[in-house]
């Protein structure tokens, strides 16, 4: 018998007739011999139009009371769930993320996942139960208070799980048939990928690939956790995210994929003194925002002067907090001025064969400037290069260089539903 994890996301039970075709999916499942545990998200766009209601009704929401609110929207989804799998004949009991032994810190909006107990899952399970557990969401022991653990929450809940239980695969179903070459609604001729690496994933995920979070993917790479992506609107056999065993072979592609993101903003510090620890001053600033940088791009210094600039990415929703705390700190960092850029783009290409294939970089800056898309910054990584251009360029770009790698396939890409998730 396997012990199998599988999340559904919210466009896969978007409404009654999606959640009944879930549960006939589980079922199956579960008639086949395994166990099953499911993580489930909140219906369709139920956690945005909760964060709209709590905005009309304050802007500033306590942390503490958002939590409360927001995980509201998966305790409807597993419950329903549970109520359609118990009408096919099936046990099946429905666990909130405490129920189910999820452990956070205490930082309302994007806890942490520091402990998994899942006691009552488990007794579930030896009872003969399908095992339906609200994802996004833990508690605190130190507080009592629930949290929530941010985007991909729900990912993360079900990697962790897989994790605890010892689970032989945690499948992750989207509206999507896998991972692709690059997002099917920006490149329509993108291809399925069948099997790919946790690293080259975990490069295409940190790139601003939807299909799965970031953490999601470190978790699962850092307990050995075998993912794979599938639609929950067929039985297509979907991706296989694995983590290659020491001295295991496995076929690398030169190129994987190319990702986008526009989810970022560009800050420039104008007139930073070119001295030692003046990088190191302005990036403890930052820090102190608890802000995650991404791409951080320092210019030669002008001789005369002896300053230089120094550019970096971060998330959007971090920008005003972060210029804030430079401009509190501008006397003491020593520098002329700040300029904030949100209508950038980042681009990048993935693939762990870049590691033995030249000219790489090459094909991907040629691809760029024929189709006349300027490049602001560049960063690398042994398998990925990431670019900087405007954000209304953003779309032809991965086009342009999804094409100059023959990544296109014979047939246009299927999306069945929602955005991906």
């Amino acid at each position: 018998m396997s012990l199998i994890v599988q999340k559904y996301g919210g466009s896969s039970v978007a409404d009654a007739e999606s959640i009944k075709r879930v549960a006939k999916r589980i079922v199956e499942t579960r008639k086949a011999g395994n166990e099953v545990v499911v993580v489930v998200s909140a219906m369709g766009d139920t956690t945005d139009e909760l964060v709209d209601l709590a905005n009309q009704v304050t802007p500033l929401a306590a942390g503490r009371e958002l939590d409360m609110l927001l995980t509201a929207g998966e305790r409807i989804s597993m419950a329903l769930l549970a109520m359609a799998i118990k009408s096919l004949g099936q046990e099946a009991r429905s666990y909130t993320g405490s129920q189910a032994g999820l452990i956070t810190d205490a930082k309302h909006g994007s806890a942490r996942i520091v402990d998994v107990s899942p006691t009552r899952v488990r007794a579930a399970l030896d009872a003969g139960a399908i095992a339906i557990v609200a994802g996004f969401q833990g508690f605190n022991r130190g507080t009592g208070d629930i949290t929530t653990l941010g985007r991909g929450g729900s990912d993360t809940t079900a990697v962790a799980l897989a994790a605890a239980l010892n689970a032989d695969v945690c499948e992750i179903y989207t509206d999507v048939d896998g991972v692709f070459t690059a997002d099917p609604r920006v490149v329509p001729a993108a291809r399925k990928i069948d099997r790919i690496t946790s690293e080259e994933m975990l490069e295409l995920a940190a790139a601003g690939a939807k299909v799965l979070y970031i953490r999601a993917v470190e978790y699962a790479r850092r307990h050995g956790v075998t993912l794979h992506v599938r639609s929950s609107f067929n039985n297509n056999e979907g991706t296989l995210v694995v983590n290659p065993k020491d001295g295991e072979s496995v076929e690398e592609p030169i190129i994987s994929g190319v990702a986008s993101d526009l989810s970022e903003a560009k800050i420039t510090i104008v007139g930073v003194p070119d001295v030692p620890g003046k990088a190191a001053q302005i990036f403890t600033i930052v820090a102190s925002t608890d802000a995650n940088i991404d791409m951080i791009v320092q210019n030669v210094s002008t001789a005369a002067t002896g300053l230089t600039d120094i550019s970096f990415t971060l998330p959007k929703s971090d920008g005003g907090t972060v210029l804030k705390a430079l401009e509190d700190n501008k006397a003491v960092a020593g520098f002329d001025s700040l300029q904030y850029d949100d209508q950038i783009g980042k681009l990048a290409l993935v693939g762990a064969g870049m590691r033995t294939n030249a000219g790489v970089s090459a094909k991907l800056f040629t691809a760029l400037f024929e189709a006349g898309i300027n490049i602001e910054m560049i960063s690398t990584s042994e398998i990925r290069i990431s670019v900087v251009t405007r954000a209304d360029t953003i779309n032809e770009a991965v086009r342009v260089v999804h094409s100059a790698f023959g990544l296109d396939g014979d047939e246009e890409a299927q999306v069945y539903g929602g955005t991906g998730r």
